[in-house]
């Protein structure tokens, strides 16, 4: 009789232990099903067909690089991986390794940026050199590798890839890498893209942003405080502002400093 009642009590008490659990998961940023849910509004705006339309069309402009096929991605607000998408016609005809780097960019232009102050990738280099402001903010927020390697590799930059739904983590710090802002002005998540040199990567960045429609910038450290464009100002190593980039090549400076003329902020 003894034994059944500690039976019975422990039984209570793991009936217990599995509601409280189901309380935290309701309160969390979780669904029932205990998947992490995205952001509705942006899964519309910056998904899959969206974001590759919208890299296929930038990719195929002017960039200043090597006009390589790329890798792009979005995460939310909360760091979930919207999308994952590529140009070529098999995920390998990029550098396989831009995948995760375009995540990591995201995940950084998400991450640091403020609903009042936008941060590109590029605008956090000169800053995390040694002997540099944030140096060592490179190392933070590591990259989730169960995400990023997860799953079958021939779903990778497709509606299937491990990522999304996902936290990918990651700081990255040079070109590419933007924080994504709606129509209000919301800080709504970050945009990636990789696959070429870094500043070509910024360039193709801004031009989807821009038609996505989801560059409402409040503002930046670039431009006079306008934005969160890329700055050129690095003489005998060191960046005048504290905020800029390595030039990449003549080309990809002179498209990447027209960027808020010919592709302005907020249009």
């Amino acid at each position: 009789m003894l034994s059944l009642h500690l039976f019975s009590r422990k039984v209570a008490r793991l009936g217990v232990a599995a509601c409280s659990l189901a309380a935290v998961a309701a309160c969390s940023d979780n669904n029932v099903s205990g998947l992490p849910t995205l952001d509705p509004n942006l899964s519309r705006i910056a998904g899959f067909d969206q974001l590759k339309a919208a890299l296929v069309h930038a990719r195929g402009e002017a960039n200043g690089g090597f006009n390589l096929d790329m890798w792009a991605a979005v995460v939310d607000r909360n760091g979930l991986v919207v999308a994952v998408v590529f140009t070529g016609a098999t995920a390998t005809d990029q550098w396989p390794g831009s995948r995760v780097i375009a995540a990591q960019k995201a995940n950084t232009g998400n991450a640091f940026s403020l609903p009042h102050l936008a941060l590109s990738t590029a605008n956090l280099y000169a800053a995390t050199q040694p002997g540099g402001t944030l140096f060592g903010l490179q190392e933070a927020n590591p990259t989730n590798e169960g995400v990023a390697y997860g799953g079958k590799a021939a779903d990778y930059g497709t509606p299937n890839d491990f990522m999304v739904g996902k936290r990918i983590g990651g700081t990255n710090v040079f070109g590419g890498g933007l924080p994504l802002y709606d129509a209000d002005g919301k800080l709504v998540g970050g945009l990636g893209v990789s696959g070429d040199a870094s500043c070509a990567d910024h360039n193709i960045a801004w031009k989807m942003r821009y038609n996505l429609r989801l560059d409402h910038v409040p503002a930046g450290v670039a431009d006079g405080g306008k934005d969160d464009n890329i700055i050129y100002d690095f003489t005998n190593g060191v960046s005048a502002s504290g905020f800029g980039h390595p030039e990449c090549s003549a080309a990809a400076t002179a498209i990447g400093e027209a960027l808020p003329t010919t592709h302005p902020i907020g249009h």
